[in-house]
C-alpha cells in the first residue's frame, strides 16, 4: 500500500512472521512494516487493541521514520532471556543456551497453571544457578489473594524472585498485593493501558515501572512516562521484529538510570525475522542501534503477510488509526 505524497508513510508491508512457541496465545506474529524519511519502522498492536490503544503504536512508528530518537547515554544493554509457556526441559535448554543471568519466566497461561509454574522456574532456577536472577510476568490475572498465595510459592521455588510483573490488573490491587509479599512488584499493564500513563500514581503499589516505547508512543514520551512513574525502570519488548524493537533499545540507551535487565532478548522467540542481521543478545547484551534496521527485500517477500483478507483488514485500521492521530 501507498500513501499520499503528503504524508511522512510512504510505503506499508503487512506481515506475518511464526513465532517458535506459542505467546500471548498466539503462533504467529502479525503487524506492519512502514516506510518514512528515515527509513522504516513497525506498527503491531494486538487484535485485541482498539484504534485508541493502538495509536500509540503507530505513533512510535512514525517518531522512528520521520525524527529518529535520542542520543543514547549507554552502549551496551543488559538483557534478560524470556521463557514462554513451556514445559520445565525446554525452559531449563532456552536459559542454558541464552548467554544471560537474568530469566523472564511467563506463569499463569492458564486457571490451573501453578505446578506447570513451579516446575519451570525450579527449572530455570537449575539453569541459572544460585547467582542468577529469575523474574516472572503473570499478565495481570490474578486476583490480591491468589496473587499473594501463589507469589510465595514460585518465591520459594525460584530460590528467590527478582520481581514479580503485573500480578493483578488495578493499581489498587497491586498495592494490597505489594503490601503483603516480600518480592518486589513490577507494574506494565498498569502503566501502558492506563488512560493517561504520565498521570498513573504508581509509586505506592510498584517497585519497578516496566516500560514499552512502542505503545507508549515512541521514545520521547516514554521518557517523559519514566520520569513521571519516579520508578527504577526496565524496558521490555512488545514482541516486534528487529525493525520495531531497534526502538526499544533506543529508549533503553538514552534513559538516564538502567538498573535493571532489560526484556529486549525477544527475536529468539521468532521463526524469522524480516531483517538480516537480527537484533539478537550476545553474551546477555544488546547493542544500541544508532538508525532503524533496513528490512532485507527477499525477507520481506517470504514474511509478507499470505491471506488478502488479513492484509486489508491491517490496511484499514492503519487509515483509521492514522486518522485519529491526525
Amino acid at each position: 500500500m501507498i500513501s499520499t505524497d503528503t504524508d511522512p508513510i510512504t510505503e506499508t508491508v503487512v506481515y506475518a512472521v511464526p513465532l517458535r512457541n506459542r505467546f500471548r496465545g498466539i503462533t504467529v506474529r502479525e503487524g506492519m512494516l512502514v516506510r518514512g524519511p528515515l527509513g522504516w519502522g513497525e506498527f503491531c498492536p494486538f487484535p485485541e487493541y482498539d484504534d485508541r490503544e493502538a495509536a500509540g503504536w503507530l505513533a512510535t512508528a512514525i517518531e522512528q521514520v520521520t525524527t529518529g530518537w535520542p542520543e543514547p547515554v549507554r552502549e551496551l544493554i543488559p538483557i534478560n532471556c524470556t521463557v514462554p509457556a513451556v514445559d520445565p526441559e525446554r525452559a531449563h535448554d532456552i536459559v542454558a543456551r541464552s548467554g544471560c543471568r537474568t530469566a523472564k519466566v511467563k506463569i499463569a497461561d492458564h486457571p490451573e497453571s501453578l505446578d506447570e509454574d513451579l516446575a519451570r522456574v525450579a527449572a530455570v532456577r537449575a539453569a541459572l544457578g544460585p547467582g542468577g536472577a529469575i523474574r516472572v510476568d503473570a499478565n495481570a490475572v490474578w486476583d490480591v489473594d491468589t496473587a499473594i498465595a501463589h507469589i510465595a510459592r514460585i518465591d520459594r521455588a525460584a530460590g528467590g524472585l527478582e520481581y514479580v510483573e503485573q500480578p493483578c490488573r488495578t493499581i489498587e490491587e497491586l498495592a494490597a498485593v505489594r503490601r503483603k509479599v516480600d518480592v518486589r512488584i513490577a507494574a506494565d499493564e498498569s502503566i501502558r493501558r492506563a488512560e493517561d500513563p504520565l498521570r498513573v500514581a504508581v509509586a505506592g503499589a510498584a517497585d519497578i515501572a516496566v516500560l514499552k516505547c512502542t505503545p507508549l508512543g515512541g521514545v520521547r514520551r516514554a521518557m517523559r512516562v519514566a520520569a513521571a512513574a519516579g520508578l527504577p525502570c526496565v524496558v521490555s519488548s512488545a514482541l516486534e521484529t528487529s525493525v520495531g524493537l531497534a526502538a526499544q533499545l533506543a529508549l533503553a540507551g538514552a534513559l538516564p538510570e538502567l538498573d535493571f535487565a532489560c526484556g529486549l532478548g525477544t527475536i529468539s522467540l521468532f521463526e524469522g525475522d524480516v531483517v538480516t542481521e537480527s537484533l539478537r543478545q550476545v553474551d546477555g547484551y544488546l547493542a544500541v542501534p544508532r538508525t532503524p534496521p533496513e528490512p532485507d527485500l527477499a525477507l520481506l517477500e517470504r514474511y509478507r503477510h499470505p491471506d488478502p483478507d488479513r492484509i486489508t483488514w491491517w490496511n484499514n485500521r492503519f487509515d483509521r488509526v492514522r486518522k485519529l492521530l491526525r
